[in-house]
């Protein structure tokens, strides 16, 4: 597996190289493009050089051990480290998804349990949005349908990363989100102090850097506007500005009424579109493709049930890695980070299996 980082050695070199030119920078999306991939080689780099400092440590130490056995107490903690570099560096050369650092639009629609679900569409909002923040990440709300208690029917969200690094791509993390969310507890409007289940779904899609990256071609758009309307079906505008624009060779459908502006929401909508466009084309790709670029954590049907919110016994458990804690009233503030690494943990244990068996 090692033999590969030569290549990626000389790859760093030669977009360090590039990335000095400022005609690269003229552009920015290939400046862009660039620079996450520099970022990924960039500690696949740190990660070699550790690996083999940690070797010259450890024939040194034993060398040195060979003359005085003081030294000899010392070579059992350096081929720990040996072994802790080798490995971080063996992850580092999983092949990465390779869009992993974009952004990415966030759908999270109520599902079953009617009002109750939607109330928790509006806590797994507020969830994910302390979770971005304290990952320093911005968000930016596209559309929601509110429903008359105040929770979501259907809520869009774009979350967006300032760094170039694709390990802290918004991708990256939240990609393993898309599924079922079934909550449990006790309902805001159950008089009797009984236990629901509800459930409600997300959607999570990698956004188009450039509206080049997918083409759309106008006279597959059929647009229609219409005036928005609020809880309740009652009329929020008193102008057509809300937009539904769908998309006729996939019949992909987006509607927007979030502004006050049928400009804006035509823009909005142009964006959910490319990235729903992006993802069919990933999932099409990955159905023909024999090495797919597909995770065992992150599966393709939007109906698995991935994660259970128990509210009576303040616990979270993840049904596809077994993760399992009792501090559901963390989470729910933002602390989504363990829950988020035991996937990727396991999603790269995953990979690492595949290609040990296209080794054999």
């Amino acid at each position: 597996m090692f033999e590969s980082v030569a290549v990626l050695l000389a790859e760093h070199e030669d977009l360090q190289h590039q990335l000095s030119d400022p005609a690269v920078h003229a552009d920015a999306a290939r400046a862009k493009k660039i620079n996450r991939r520099y970022a990924e080689l960039s500690r696949i780099v740190a990660a070699h050089t550790a690996w083999l400092q940690a070797g010259e440590d450890l024939d040194a130490a034993r060398e040195l051990a060979r003359e005085d056995e003081a030294f000899a107490a010392e070579v059992p903690a350096m081929e720990d480290t040996l072994a802790e570099t080798q490995e971080k560096l063996r992850r580092l050369l999983i092949p990465r998804d390779p869009d992993d650092g974009r952004d990415v639009i966030m759908e999270i629609k109520g599902g079953e349990g009617g009002a109750e679900s939607a109330l928790f569409a509006a806590d797994l909002l507020r969830m994910y949005s302390h979770y971005a923040e304290s990952k320093g990440w911005k968000t930016e709300l596209l559309e929601r349908d509110e429903s008359d208690l105040g929770g979501y029917k259907n809520v869009q969200v774009a979350i967006k990363s300032n760094s170039s690094d694709p390990a802290q791509g918004v991708w990256a993390h939240l990609k393993y989100e898309g599924g079922v969310h079934r909550v449990q507890r006790v309902p805001a409007t159950e008089s009797q102090g009984r236990i629901h289940t509800s459930t409600t779904g997300v959607l999570v899609f990698p956004e188009v850097d450039e509206p080049e990256e997918v083409e759309i071609n106008q006279n597959d758009l059929k647009i229609d506007v219409y005036r928005s309307s609020g809880p309740g079906g009652q009329s929020v505008n008193t102008t057509d500005s809300a937009v539904r624009i769908t998309h006729l060779p996939t019949g992909i459908v987006v509607a927007m009424q979030n502004e006050k502006s049928q400009l804006q929401n035509r823009e909005a909508g142009m964006r959910v579109l490319r990235a729903r466009i992006l993802a069919r084309q990933a999932e099409e790709q990955a159905a023909v493709d024999s090495i797919a670029r597909k995770s065992q954590i992150r599966g393709m049907d939007r109906s698995e049930r991935i994660r259970t919110y128990n509210f009576p016994e303040n616990r979270i458990a993840d049904h596809r890695t077994g993760y399992k804690a009792y501090n559901l009233d963390a989470v729910m503030d933002g602390a989504l980070e363990p829950v988020i690494e035991s996937c990727i943990q396991a999603d790269e244990e995953a990979r690492l299996a595949d290609i040990g068996d296209q080794g054999e």
